[in-house]
């Protein structure tokens, strides 16, 4: 009998835990910001118990700037004195998703953030701070959120889902990336937020295929000149649109017009198409436009330097026989000898698949070769706060660049007569000023950088001096393209840090090919073009010894991490 006791009440127990869970699934509503100052939420009133904090009210209260720059700061800059209950750590939230709201402006998209708290130290949770970002642009906006300082919320409270205020005016078409962080951020900066990925939607998707034909126009348009031809390649409208003809003009500064009709052959090529710009000047710059054949269509503007076309100079055949002749012969002298003297230069190995244009006589080149006069200079910033295999995987990596990818590698530890003479940083600020290219190898160590452990630490530094230069460029609308950040394969996209947020960002050594792309300028594709670069994205990469090494160091630098990870979990 008292077994049977102790089961039917085992029994009661896990109906009603099961019943609370479910109860607590079954709440549809989403729990939204109140409207409470600060103060109602240090003194602990029950009406603050999820409130909306802006940043004036910060700076008031607090006599501190505001958190407009979206980084997650400690807890006790919200809640001042009360840092007994910032010393907690809290988990990511989960299950963040956006949805879009209805409205009637046709040009833009609103949207709510929703998510749940994480059940690990969900005790200790005071609130939330929701940061919106443009891919590759500046951030947009920022949220926080805050609960009341004497809230403890239960372990069935996970199941519970929370909402932003609404973000609006959103570009459509675009793609953002909506970062949901707990509350506090302690030292121990790792899985403490969610990202979440998205595109707002299309002017179809939101206003009907009917109201969006004139808002389409061509983002890609390629001018290349070929002897005394200009042709210009875009890329036609979707199918759906149902666009047949597109019209061009070019004009100058002299009222020089001319205008074009261009009716593309979608069975030849359905998503490019190419026309002639006839009759242009020699010696003129002209300004371009092309748009669909519509009334008041949205035009694409582009440029089109013809100061290199001049008149007619050509020589009477008797006399040009002889000079073809000679370049014939010198030409073949340098092929003899390029063959048989060996360079430790870059060379690129093209295989093009070209799509027929409607232009019969457009021909390409079948190779593509790299001459400048120095290569180009690259600087590569790191952090050492992930251990020597770390540190050896960049060192590879550096060596990988500079003998097979026709760059001239900065690197501290290459560098150390140079560094004792200097300064570390007297060495970091001239690097990075000559150079043409900085890289920077995020890690979980470098994402660290703003934590108390890492506050010594020289990456610290020199992450901060390229943050204010690329504000200061994205400020005055300077080109960014200098700076990129670049991880391994053992590392993740959230440990890019967010000052590095808007630049071109790489997977080594997966993306070498586009990392080759952006420091020699060289296209990879084009309308009917693929390149295929020797010893990066060709068979032949494996038998290298400078590609072994990296191979092999990055293994290594992987399973370091992983043993490092492991150890404070089974402590």
């Amino acid at each position: 009998m008292r077994v049977i006791g102790m089961r039917s009440r085992l029994v009661f127990f896990h109906v009603l835990t099961l019943s609370q869970y479910l109860l607590a699934r079954e709440d549809p509503a989403a729990i939204t910001p109140q409207d409470c100052s600060l103060g109602c939420v240090l003194q602990g009133g029950p009406e603050c118990e999820y409130c909306r904090v802006n940043g004036e009210e910060i700076e008031k209260t607090r006599g501190v700037p505001t958190f407009g720059s979206c980084v997650p700061l400690p807890c006790v800059f919200f809640l001042g004195s009360h840092d007994s209950v910032c010393q907690h750590y809290v988990h990511a939230p989960d299950d963040v998703t956006v949805e879009f709201l209805a409205d009637q402006n046709p040009k833009y998209d609103n949207i709510l953030v929703r998510w749940k708290p994480s059940v690990y130290g969900i005790g200790f949770l005071r609130g939330f701070q929701v940061s919106l970002q443009a891919v590759g642009g500046s951030h947009v906006a920022c949220q926080l959120f805050l609960f009341h300082i004497n809230i403890s919320l239960p372990a069935s409270h996970a199941q519970k889902v929370y909402q932003s205020d609404p973000f609006k005016k959103l570009d459509l078409g675009a793609r953002y990336t909506v970062t949901v962080m707990a509350l506090p951020v302690t030292e121990l900066w790792a899985n403490f937020d969610r990202k979440h990925n998205f595109s707002t939607r299309t002017c179809p998707q939101k206003n009907g295929l009917e109201h969006c034909k004139r808002d389409w126009y061509p983002e890609y348009t390629d001018v290349r000149l070929i002897g005394r031809d200009v042709i210009v390649t875009f890329n036609l409208a979707p199918p759906l649109l149902k666009f047949n003809r597109y019209f061009s003009k070019c004009y100058t500064n002299r009222d020089e017009l001319k205008e074009y009709t261009i009716e593309p052959d979608v069975t030849i090529n359905q998503t490019h198409s190419s026309y002639h710009l006839k009759g242009l000047k020699a010696g003129s710059n002209y300004t371009c436009e092309i748009a669909v054949d519509q009334t008041d269509a949205v035009r694409k503007k582009f440029k089109v330097p013809v100061i290199g076309h001049t008149q007619d100079t050509s020589l009477p055949l008797a006399l040009l026989l002889p000079v073809v002749i000679a370049l014939a012969i010198i030409l073949l002298l340098l092929s003899l000898a390029l063959t048989f003297r060996r360079k430790p230069t870059l060379r690129i190995k093209s295989k093009e698949v070209f799509e027929l244009l409607p232009d019969k006589s457009v021909n390409h080149d079948n190779a593509l070769a790299i001459s400048r006069a120095t290569p180009p200079r690259l600087l590569i910033c790191y952090s050492s706060s992930d251990g020597p295999a770390h540190v050896r995987a960049v060192m590879q990596l550096a060596t990988f660049l500079q003998q097979h990818m026709a760059t001239q590698v900065f690197l501290d530890l290459w560098d150390s007569l140079q560094l004792a003479e200097d300064g570390i940083m007297g060495w970091y600020c001239k690097r990075i000023e000559e150079s043409d290219f900085v890289l920077v190898i995020c890690s979980r160590g470098l994402r660290s950088w703003r934590s108390e452990r890492y506050k010594g630490e020289l990456s610290t530094v020199v992450l901060a001096l390229i943050g204010g230069e690329l504000s200061r460029a994205k400020a005055t609308g300077r080109d960014i393209s200098k700076y990129m950040a670049a991880i391994f394969e053992y590392s993740e996209e959230e440990d890019i840090p967010l000052e590095l947020g808007f630049v071109s960002r790489y997977m080594l050594t997966r993306d070498f090919p586009l990392l080759f792309s952006h420091i020699h300028g060289v296209a990879l594709h084009r309308p009917g073009v693929c390149l295929q670069i020797e010893h990066i994205n060709g068979e032949g990469c494996s038998k290298l010894p400078a590609w072994i090494a990296l191979q092999g160091s990055i293994h290594e630098a992987s399973k370091a991490l992983s043993r490092a990870v492991q150890r404070p979990e089974e402590g």
